[in-house]
């Protein structure tokens, strides 16, 4: 059911919210900085520390599961459109600093991906059915 989890978002919302307020009047400037972003990682980190711990119901993992799917591209969409008018606003140097922003993070992208220490599993060359592949020969191919 969609309705569970509603109060843990709106926690969150509000926490972050008011973080950001802080952290912007600790900056000197008079908007909200990073306030969403802060009230989506500490959903993220309290919704891991409630699974891990078996606390969070089913209908409550599937209603953040659906919340955090409407409300991640709403803010992203709110937030580029923000960040285009005051770059455009801002001059050159904006427009610049974005641009290099997105190419360095596209350069770090295959580096952070390459992750960890490889691991070998060994049952990586047979049928794995836990993926819900069951009987039709779905297979995990590393």
């Amino acid at each position: 059911m969609v309705i569970f989890g509603v109060a843990l978002l709106a926690i969150c919302m509000l926490c972050g919210i008011f973080l950001g307020e802080i952290l912007g009047l600790s900056l000197d400037i008079e908007a909200n900085v990073g306030g969403v972003g802060l009230a989506m990682l500490m959903l993220v980190l309290i919704v891991d520390h409630l699974k891990k711990r078996g606390k969070l119901s089913q209908p409550a993992q599937d209603g953040l599961g659906f919340w955090g799917a409407m409300y991640i591209p709403i803010v992203i969409a709110m937030s580029a459109n923000q960040n285009v008018a005051g770059a455009l606003d801002g001059g050159p140097l904006a427009i610049v600093a974005g641009i290099a922003a997105v190419s360095i993070s596209w350069m770090i992208v295959p580096i952070l991906s390459r992750g960890g220490p490889k691991t070998v599993d060994a049952s990586a060359g047979s049928e794995n059915t836990s993926l819900g592949g069951g009987s039709n020969n779905a297979r995990n191919i590393k």
